[in-house]
This record gives C-alpha cells, sequence and structure tokens, in this order.
C-alpha cells in the first residue's frame, strides 16, 4: 500500500478532484496548506497600502491507495493540476505498511 501527498494550486482542485473521480478515486483528505518556494511570496495590497506574504495558499491532498493504482494517480494529478507556471505543487509517495479500519476492524487493502 502506498500514501500519495500531493500539493497543487487552490485554483485547480476542481479539475484534479474530478479527474480523479473519473479514474475511481472517491476517497482523499484534503488540507489547507501554506508553503514556500521557488515562487516565494505574494504582495498583497490592502487600501492603498502593499503587504508582503511570505506563504503562498496551498492544498494537500492524502490518498492511500494499491501500489497498482500509484502510477495512474500520479499522471491524473500531475495532468489536471498542471498549470506550466513555477509553484504548480508536487507530488511525494510514501510506503504504508498497515491501515486498519476502525469501524469492522479490516486490515490491509480491503481498509482501504
Amino acid at each position: 500500500m502506498k500514501k500519495i501527498e500531493a500539493i497543487i494550486r487552490t485554483q485547480k482542485f476542481d479539475s484534479v478532484r474530478d479527474a480523479l473521480a473519473q479514474i475511481g478515486v472517491n476517497f482523499f483528505t484534503l488540507k489547507e496548506v501554506k508553503g514556500y518556494g521557488l515562487q516565494k511570496g505574494k504582495t498583497l495590497t490592502y487600501r492603498g497600502s502593499s503587504y508582503g506574504s511570505d506563504y503562498i495558499a496551498r492544498l494537500q491532498l492524502d490518498i492511500i491507495t494499491t501500489a497498482e493504482k500509484v502510477e495512474q494517480i500520479m499522471d491524473t494529478i500531475a495532468t489536471a493540476g498542471k498549470t506550466g507556471k513555477i509553484g504548480d505543487g508536487k507530488i511525494i509517495v510514501f510506503d504504508i505498511e498497515t491501515t486498519i479500519r476502525i469501524r469492522n476492524g479490516e486490515k490491509g487493502p480491503k481498509a482501504i
């Protein structure tokens, strides 16, 4: 089993969600995150004054899946989340040792 963490632009969430649904991924955890990378911060203007923002808002999707589906999910997220500009995000894959469904005690891939 694998865990996929994908950091994406907030405005690309709908297209990524819809693309994942088309390949049968209907469950994931969503977090609002802030980051700092090559894109650096933004300059915000409020009532005529400029303020620097050190961090950029992004969304993080956490998906637990079988090893067989990892490439398809990564390709789907990369395609649907791409703008071609700096700051499109990252996809990271981790190994999962075990998973247990609390409701009924199922373990391993059955618990996904």
